[in-house]
């Protein structure tokens, strides 16, 4: 009987005991449910998170390719612009080298020009010098000469006046003796052209002027002219385009600025 109440007791605590570790479970598995719903969620949560994100990345990396894809047309657009640079970089060095070859030969030929215009310049000088000179010792004889007739004139008046006073008058002289026979030079083999006329026309820009006379008068291409304004040279034209009444040339020697009106002449 003890042995049976004891054991009784005993069934009645571990039941006891069971049904408090039954009743633990059960919140535990309740507890445990409410957190896997909860996880579930969250999961859920952060899934659908997870593919707004993934959408969004693959988004971003479709316009990423786009740029790329734009990129690389751009970077192949820009190379070729630089190769098309390359190239005219090119043509404009060998353009720029010729160019500058042309200027190199046109400062020598400016130069030998002014060379020329220089020793030109330097024997017209000489030569107005030597005219000027010439002019001079023609001045002084034609003085002499001028004075010798108004002497002559002067003696011949008072020999008139003496003679009249006698009934006579001056006859013309009559050699004594015979002239002798001179040699006579041979005729000239070139004679002088003697061709004048006026500038009708003249362009400083281009260095050129218009004379009023042509092939009707005897011009003909290459022929000088001098340009004269009073007794004042002024220049010369070098004739390079001739017609039937007028003509062109280049101006040469240019000493003051011809205008039209001044006088032209093949001689000083």
């Amino acid at each position: 009987m003890v042995t049976y109440v004891a054991n009784a007791d005993d069934y009645r605590e571990q039941n006891k005991t069971l049904r408090i570790t039954l009743r633990s479970a059960k919140e535990n598995e309740k507890g445990a449910k409410e957190q896997s719903r909860k996880t579930a969620a969250e999961g859920q949560r952060l899934e659908t998170r997870l593919n707004i994100e993934i959408a969004s990345l693959q988004t971003e990396i479709r316009e990423l390719e786009n740029n790329l894809k734009n990129t690389e047309r751009e970077k192949a657009k820009l190379l070729q612009k630089v190769t098309d640079m390359a190239s005219v970089v090119q043509t404009t060095s060998q353009t720029a080298e010729q160019q500058t070859r042309l200027f190199e030969n046109a400062q020598a030929q400016l130069k030998t020009v002014k060379q020329e215009q220089i020793k030109e310049r330097k024997e017209l000088n000489d030569v107005t010098a030597e005219l000027n000179v010439k002019m001079a010792i023609i001045a002084t004889l034609e003085a002499d000469v001028k004075r010798l007739k108004e002497e002559k004139t002067d003696l011949q008046s008072r020999l008139d006046r003496f003679l009249l006073g006698f009934g006579k008058e001056t006859i013309a002289p009559i050699p004594v003796t015979p002239r002798k026979t001179v040699a006579r030079p041979a005729p000239p083999i070139a004679k002088k052209l003697e061709l004048k006329g006026l500038v009708t026309a003249v362009d400083l820009k281009n260095s050129v002027a218009e004379i009023s006379i042509g092939t009707a008068h005897g011009v003909k291409e290459g022929m000088k002219f001098y340009v004269i304004r009073g007794d004042e040279f002024i220049c010369e034209i070098l004739i390079h385009h001739v017609d039937t009444e007028k003509s062109v040339g280049t101006l040469k020697l240019v000493q003051k600025q011809p205008r039209p009106g001044d006088s032209v002449s093949t001689n000083l």
